[in-house]
C-alpha cells in the first residue's frame, strides 16, 4: 500500500488544533442553568444528552476520512506477459548396462540423469521430452512444458529395462518421431550414450538423414573415459550386477559425424564438470526467443473512505435534524 499524495497528510496534524479551538470556544460560550434539586433523588441524563456530547465529533471524522482519501491510498503492481519462442527438446538417454560404470560418481547413469535435470530446470519456456535406449528405444515422456514431470521421469530411470545393447540409430528415431509433427521453429535431439552402436534395425545415421530431412538439430554426447573402468559384466536374476574391470570406448567417429550432419555439435564429457559444461553450451546455442510486456496497473482506494466520510455525515445531519431537532454544533 503507497500514498499517492501524501502531503494531505498534513491535514490530520492540523486538525486536533482544530478540534481543541472548537471545544473551548464552544464551553466560553455555553450557558449553564442550574436547577434545584431534591435530595436523594437521583438525577438521570437522557440519552440525547449523549447524543449531543458525541454527535459534533462526526463531522471530524468526516473530515479526518476526507483527508485521508486525498492522500490517494493505492496498491501498485505489474503484470508480465510472455511471448515465447519455444524449442521443442528431446533428450535421448542410453540405459544400457554400460551406463553403470564407475568412472563418475556414483556412477554415469545417475551422473547424467542430474545434469540433465539441472538442463531441463533451466528451460522454463520449451517443451521437452525423454527417450531412453538400450537394444531398444522408448519414449519415457512425450514433450511437455511440465519441467518437474520430465524431471520425475528422469529420476525413474533405470537399468535392466530393455535388453541388454545399445541401439544409438533406435534411440534417435524414436525421438525423431516425437519431434516431427510439433509445429515449432526449433527442434532439438540430445543424445547422450557411453557405447557403440551395437543392435537396432535403424542405422545411427539413417536416423541422422531423417533427422536433416526434417530440420531436427542433433547433439551428441560421448559420456566416460576410455581404457579400463569397473562396468557391468554379469547380471544376476535378481536385477543386480556383478562388476569388474572391463576395457571400454564408443565410437566418437559415428557421433561426430551424426550431429554435424544435422548441424548440431558432437561433445565429449570426461567428468561431470565437463558434462554440465556441455549442457551449458547447448542452453547457450538453443536460445529461446522471449518477448515480455510489463503492465502497471494501480488500484484506488480513495473511494472507499469518500463513501464512509458521505455515510457517517448523513448519519450524523440525521441525528441533527431528525433526533436532536438541532442545527447547530
Amino acid at each position: 500500500m503507497s500514498l499517492a499524495q501524501p502531503f494531505w497528510l498534513l491535514l490530520l496534524l492540523v486538525l486536533p488544533l482544530l478540534v481543541r479551538h472548537h471545544y473551548r470556544r464552544n464551553r466560553q460560550r455555553s450557558l449553564v442553568l442550574y436547577l434545584p434539586q431534591r435530595p436523594g433523588l437521583p438525577v438521570r441524563a437522557s440519552w440525547r444528552v449523549w447524543l449531543r456530547r458525541w454527535v459534533p465529533g462526526m463531522r471530524w471524522v468526516v473530515l479526518a476520512l476526507l483527508a485521508l482519501a486525498m492522500t490517494r491510498p493505492q496498491r501498485q503492481w505489474q503484470e508480465q506477459k510472455i511471448q515465447a519462442e519455444a524449442v521443442d527438446i528431446m533428450l535421448a538417454l542410453d540405459i544400457s548396462p554400460s551406463m553403470l560404470s564407475r568412472d563418475f560418481e556414483p556412477d554415469r547413469l545417475q551422473v547424467a540423469k542430474r545434469v540433465a535435470s539441472e538442463f531441463v530446470e533451466k528451460r522454463p519456456y520449451d517443451r521437452l521430452g525423454l527417450v531412453a535406449f538400450s537394444a531398444e528405444a522408448f519414449t519415457q515422456c512425450p514433450l511437455t512444458t511440465d519441467r518437474r514431470v520430465v524431471q520425475q521421469f528422469l529420476r525413474d530411470l533405470t537399468v535392466g529395462r530393455l535388453e541388454d545393447g545399445t541401439a544409438i540409430g533406435m534411440g534417435l528415431a524414436t525421438a525423431i518421431n516425437r519431434l516431427k509433427d510439433s509445429p515449432s521453429k526449433s527442434k532439438v535431439v540430445i543424445l547422450l550414450t557411453d557405447g557403440e552402436n551395437n543392435e537396432g534395425y535403424i542405422s545411427p545415421m539413417a536416423a541422422a538423414e531423417m533427422a536433416q530431412t526434417l530440420g531436427i538439430r542433433v547433439y551428441t554426447v560421448g559420456i566416460g573415459t576410455n581404457g579400463i573402468v569397473m562396468s557391468p559384466v554379469r547380471r544376476y536374476p535378481d536385477g543386480t550386477y556383478d562388476f569388474a574391470p572391463r576395457h571400454m570406448a564408443f565410437d566418437t567417429d559415428l557421433l561426430v559425424e551424426m550431429a554435424e550432419k544435422t548441424g548440431g555439435k558432437f561433445y565429449r564429457a570426461w567428468s561431470e564438470n565437463e558434462l554440465k559444461g556441455i549442457y551449458d553450451q547447448i542452453d547457450r546455442l538453443e536460445k529461446t526467443k522471449i518477448d515480455v510486456t510489463t503492465i502497471r496497473r494501480t488500484t484506488e482506494y480513495f473511494h472507499w473512505l469518500v463513501g464512509a466520510a458521505v455515510v457517517i455525515l448523513l448519519l450524523e445531519l440525521m441525528m441533527r435534524w431528525v433526533v436532536l431537532r438541532s442545527v447547530t454544533i
